[in-house]
């Protein structure tokens, strides 16, 4: 299978994560005691090695193999699009959560 890398490199974890190979980042140094994970072809056990583009992954036991390629020019306008959308819409929460916070009421007792 083919990974579409939109940044410079992604960690060993964090793509194993994003392709649901692991569920949770704590998961990844178990993952890598009790599995061969390779890069480029050589045993690779380090969960924060960077990959690029052209690096290929490979879990021989589980017939997995993860090749780190660049996105075409479409995919990656329409990648922004989303970072844009995403950003527009963390905006419009943190707004409407301001807009929603209760005030905070002070209690006074007599005598003070």
């Amino acid at each position: 299978m083919d990974y579409k890398l939109f940044d410079d490199y992604i960690t060993l974890q964090s793509l194993l994560k994003d392709q649901g190979i692991i569920e949770t980042g704590g998961a990844i140094k178990l993952f890598l005691a009790e599995n061969i994970v390779l890069l480029n072809g050589v045993k690779e056990n380090r969960r924060g090695k960077k990959l690029y583009k052209g690096d290929v992954i490979e879990i021989p036991d589980a017939d997995i193999r993860i090749s780190i390629v660049a996105p075409s020019s479409e995919e990656i306008l329409l990648h922004q699009e989303e970072l844009i959308e995403k950003e527009n819409l963390s905006k419009k929460l943190k707004t409407l959560n301001k807009q929603n916070k209760k005030p905070k009421t002070t209690v006074r007792f007599p005598g003070t």
